[in-house]
Parts: structure tokens; sequence; C-alpha cells
């Protein structure tokens, strides 16, 4: 059956393959970004699917308004994906508070006044799925990445009560966590904190682990979210990518063997 889907963060990067993805299969997207004029080409050629709207997602007002015309001009909206976001680079030390707030701001506020505007329209109808784009950032953390992690840690909590909380509703939830993969995120998008002389060696270390990596282009974003919308049953949580599952194996098992180790400290606490 055809959709309605409505995409935060359009015009580029994971955003745009999702609503090509939905475009070629035949669904209605109303499609956010900042500036519109980077879905002409879209519109071009899709005609009415695709419904432009100029969002920036700090906006709740904006928010709202923009979740209020999609769901007037095709009716229903059956798959909202929260995919607007920026990465923000610099140890905890070198990030500014106002940095910081910025990051929170657009990562999470952002996500939550959408999720808040959509959600009395799915509850009526009595289904939609909500789909949260974050990161095996939030689930695992790397150095010089604090603020970026402190967004996405948050909106997997958020995510995961949300989930259960809404599911009674008909309504699914589901946290997308991809790996590092070719697009804008640590580019002209992104935000980086002025480098203080104490962390060089952080910094170089980090930059050499780069220059050895060539990042996969999202080829495959576009089929790999069709099966995650189309699933009876949809994952909470869903890696996109092969490396975010090595990394998260590897670091629950150092998590757990940690715990174990000091399980005799957890027990005190008790008094035991």
């Amino acid at each position: 059956m055809s959709k309605v889907w409505f995409v935060t963060g359009a015009s580029r990067g994971f955003g745009r393959e999702f609503v090509i993805a939905a475009l070629e299969r035949g669904d209605k997207v109303a499609a956010t970004a900042r500036n519109t004029d980077t879905l002409n080409d879209l519109v071009a050629k899709y005609g009415d699917a695709v419904l432009p709207i100029q969002l920036d997602v700090t906006d709740r007002d904006q928010a709202l308004a923009a979740v209020k015309a999609a769901h007037e001009n095709f009716g229903s909206l059956d798959v909202v994906i929260n995919n607007a976001g920026y990465g923000l680079f610099g140890t905890v030390e070198e990030i500014t508070e106002q940095q910081l707030r910025d990051q929170l701001e657009t990562n999470l506020f952002g996500v939550f006044h959408v999720t808040q505007a959509v959600l009395p329209i799915m509850r009526e109808q009595g289904s939609g799925h909500i789909i949260q784009i974050s990161t095996i950032g939030g689930v695992a953390a790397f150095p010089s990445l604090g603020g970026y992690h402190a967004s996405k840690w948050a909106l997997e909590g958020l995510t995961e009560s949300l989930a259960q909380e809404v599911g009674g509703f008909g309504i699914k939830v589901t946290l997308v966590e991809p790996g590092g993969f070719d697009t804008d995120w640590g580019g002209a998008s992104a935000t980086v904190a002025e480098a203080q002389p104490q962390y060089a060696p952080l910094h170089e270390g980090m930059a050499a682990q780069r220059a050895g990596y060539t990042s996969p282009k999202p080829v495959g974003f576009g089929s790999a979210i069709l099966k995650v919308v189309e699933a009876e049953k949809a994952p909470l949580r869903v890696f996109f990518g092969e490396q975010p599952l090595q990394i998260a194996s590897s670091m629950y098992q150092q998590r757990l063997d940690e715990w174990a180790a000091w399980a005799s400290v957890s027990r005190e606490a008790e008094g035991k």
C-alpha cells in the first residue's frame, strides 16, 4: 500500500536517499530542508508526489507548522524519519557551552519537536512508524566527539522510552544506527571546536586513523530503509553497515566483563 512519508534533512546525505527510495516505491513524501531549492530536482521529476517544506528543526513552531502542512496536504502520515543533524568535533574541554547547546538543539530537541508534532496524528490513525536516525555513536563513544555522543545517547534513551509508550497505539518506533559513511556529516555541515595544544597528539592520532579508512557511500540506504518500513514487526534498533555490529559486539563484551569483575562491589552496595 502507498504510504506518506515525512523526512527531515532531506536535501542531501541519508535524507535524500530515503526520499528517493520512497518516491521510487510510489509513495508520497513531505521533504523538509532549510533551503527548499535543494529539492527542486525532485519536484521536477516526481511532481506532486513530493511536497518541499522549509524547516529548521530547532524552531518548534516551524516543526509544528511543517507537520500540519504535510498532514493537510496528504491526509495522513505513515512514516516519519527524523534525519536532520550534524556532527560536533572537539574534546570535552575544547567545545564551548554554546556549541554543545546548539548540538542538542538540533540533534535532540529537533527530533523532540517533530516527534511531539506527529504523535497526535498517528494516535488518531492508530498507526505510523517513527524512525530516528541515530548512529553507532549512540551506543558507543569515541574521543573528540563527546558533544555529539551526548546528543545521540540522549536520543537513544528518549526513543526507547517512546517505543514503550506508544506501542499500544499501533505506532512503531525504530532507531537506525549507521556506521561511518561518505556524507557531509563530517564536512561542511560539521562544527569543529578550536583545538587546544595539549590535545594535539590525540587529534593527530585520530587523523592518522581516518586517513587509512575510506567511508562507503550510502548507496544501499534506500533499499535498507524500505525493509525496515515494510517489516511487520519493526526492530527497535538496526545497524546500517557492517562496522557498527563489530564495534558494538566488542564494546558490550568489554562492559559485561568489567561489570562481572566488579560484581562484589555491586553486592557490597546492597550491604551484602
